[in-house]
């Protein structure tokens, strides 16, 4: 039983023997040595805590939610330059596409063919765009205040009545108006005001680094052949990739090169306003249609291909590459997406079921009002990865990076089996941290079986239960650059892989990350701007520990982009061992430093330290 408050009784003791009968451990001393008329007496208690690093040399990164691309500079632990290989499915999954009105066969029996609209289109490639949207929070999640402005661009957000752009106007009625907050010279007053006729501005989110440096990118044709099963496992099982594979030696044809100095083809730049696509004015009304929006492109990688070898998808209309999604995979094995060698610091998160290859291009049609041919232009769509009707993925896509090798320091700590003084966690092939509570052999528990049965003895009901880890401000402030620090740690059981928080009972504020299991909390504290400390609430671990007879398992301590995901996925340790690890702190870059167990006595008030707050009877 967990409580969160202390409630003073001065009633009889038959009214705290109710209470105790809710708990599930009766206390053997119930009603014996009152002391100045309590029953009970609240304290707390200050226990060792075991820290072991462990290096993480490779991470399964098929079937991830995200992927990185770019580069990622850590202060503390190197740089990663992430790149992706991916491999390309027809729209909706499905083989033997139609290019044009007409199949292949049947333009090939126009000779034939007694209609007149029977006739070869000779489809040519016009435009090849590659486009990948940047990551954004959840709509619901962007604008508390409801006044149109995201709130990352918001210098109020809770104010709706704020008047971002300065014209006079206030946001929300902007927002109503439908005319643009940033816009200082839009007020919604004009005559030839259109409403909602301007591009939105938005809140970037998953975008690492300086986003006004351009970003090189390479986009190369893959001859890596995906496999989407494992042979081994008589192809019943996902195949698994790894972070360490290199597939720089499956590099066909260039499609894209941003330091080529070829025209069209230039860094990318970030940008955070979306794009507008106008309706082509139609000359046979009098309407001007050329002032109507046709699309929103939302901000994201968009690049320009070479079309040759998309033009050789088009000419195999009706042959056999093309005749399911497995052909094709076979045929197209996929693409490459490369940071330039020279680019700039920029790490982009990406999903990659967002992404799209559109092939625009023209063919011949027959006019039957005209009765001539006319030229027509149209959109065939390649996806990265697709969902199917069953919620399974269609595709695969493996994210590999190339990893600095870590400073000496951390690289000999994370070989250590000594209790650790300072906690080394970097996401993906990184660094995660074992945590043993009470005892510090792994194989003997006597030590911590000792507290525990002093706990029982002394009939302790457990209010509440942390796991307080100070952040190493001299180490991290020592850094040679900034540190971005990871905004939540994330602790679980380490045999079991299984969550130690019950998210039944959990404390929810908002729907995004951080604002869920409030009450297990881990999230980054901070003072004047610097992360300070985290502290994770594992009562309900040490209740199952303390009343329900529960092993005391070693946990895990790493680092998660999303605490609602506790799912695993598998890793490779030192001496290639092989472990699982969460899967949220696969996809996240970020690592940071903190106070182990076995400190300086100049840092004693930083040390690790599990704290138990309970109620014992007297």
């Amino acid at each position: 039983m967990v409580f969160f408050r202390i409630i003073k009784f001065s009633t009889l003791v038959g009214t705290f023997l109710i209470l105790m009968a809710s708990c599930e451990e009766e206390l053997e001393t119930l009603g014996e040595g009152v002391v100045a008329g309590e029953p009970f007496t609240t304290d707390s208690e200050i226990f060792e805590v075991f820290a072991y690093n462990k290096g993480i040399d490779a991470v399964q990164t098929n079937g991830l939610p995200l992927y990185q691309l770019g580069v990622f500079n850590d202060p503390i632990y190197g740089k990663r330059v992430a790149s992706i290989t991916s491999q390309l499915t027809l729209p909706g999954g499905q083989g033997n596409p139609t290019f044009g009105d007409s199949s292949q066969a049947t333009e090939d029996n126009a000779d034939n063919d007694d209609s007149a609209s029977t006739i070869p289109e000779n489809e040519e490639v016009a435009k090849v765009t590659l486009y990948i949207p940047f990551q954004r929070p959840p709509a619901t999640l962007r604008d508390r205040d409801g006044d149109g402005v995201e709130d990352g661009l918001d210098n109020d957000p809770d104010d709706p009545n704020s008047d971002e752009d300065g014209d006079g106007v206030v946001d929300n009625d902007e927002r109503i108006l439908g005319s643009d907050p940033f816009d200082p010279e839009e007020d919604g007053t004009g005559d030839d005001f259109v409403p909602n006729n301007f591009p939105i501005t938005f809140d970037l989110d998953s975008i690492f680094g300086d986003r006004s440096k351009p970003f090189d990118l390479k986009v190369f044709r893959s001859t890596f052949f995906l496999r989407d099963l494992d042979p081994n496992s008589n192809f019943e099982e996902q195949q698994q990739y790894f972070s360490s594979q290199d597939f720089s030696a499956f590099r066909g044809d260039v499609l894209f090169d941003s330091t080529s100095g070829v025209e069209g083809q230039d860094p990318i730049l970030v940008n955070n306003v979306e794009e507008l696509v106008y309706e082509e004015d139609d000359p046979e009304t009098d309407e001007d249609e050329s002032t109507q929006i046709a699309n929103r492109i939302p901000p994201g990688i968009s690049i320009d291909l070479n079309t040759d070898l998309f033009q050789e998808i088009l000419d195999k209309e009706g042959q056999s590459e093309l005749l399911s999604q497995a052909n094709f995979n076979d045929y197209f094995r996929g693409i490459q997406l490369v940071p330039g060698s020279d680019t700039e610091e920029l790490m982009f998160l990406l999903n990659l079921a967002q992404a799209t290859i559109t092939i625009t291009y023209k063919f011949q049609d027959y006019n039957t009002t005209e009765e001539e041919e006319e030229t027509v232009e149209r959109d065939f769509v390649l996806g990265f990865l697709a969902l199917d009707g069953a919620g399974g993925v269609i595709g695969n896509a493996v994210n590999t990076f190339d990893n600095e090798t870590f400073p000496a320091d951390i690289s000999n700590a994370l070989e250590s089996d000594e209790n650790a003084s300072r906690i080394y966690i970097k996401g993906g092939p990184g660094a995660i941290t074992e945590i043993r509570l009470f005892g510090e052999e792994e194989d003997s528990k006597v030590r911590g079986q000792e507290f525990i049965d002093q706990i029982k003895a002394n009939n302790w009901i457990i209010n509440e239960a942390n796991l307080v880890f100070s952040v190493d401000r001299t180490t991290l402030d020592a850094a040679s650059g900034s540190v971005i620090e990871p905004p939540r740690l994330y602790l679980y059981n380490g045999e079991t892989n299984q969550a130690i928080y019950n998210a039944s009972t959990e404390r929810d504020e908002t729907d995004e990350p951080l604002g869920r299991f409030l009450n297990y909390d881990g999230i980054l504290q901070k003072e004047s701007g610097q992360g300070i400390q985290y502290k994770i609430r594992i009562t309900d671990h040490i209740n199952d520990i303390i009343v329900r007879d529960s092993t005391n398992a070693k946990l895990a301590l790493t680092l998660t982009s999303d605490i609602r995901i506790p799912a695993v996925s598998e890793a490779m340790g030192a001496n290639q061992t092989t472990i699982d690890v969460p899967l949220m702190s696969t996809i996240n870059p970020l690592g940071t430093v903190l106070f182990g167990s076995n400190v300086t006595p100049a840092n004693e008030d930083k040390k690790l330290k599990l704290e138990i707050f309970y109620t014992q009877a007297n």
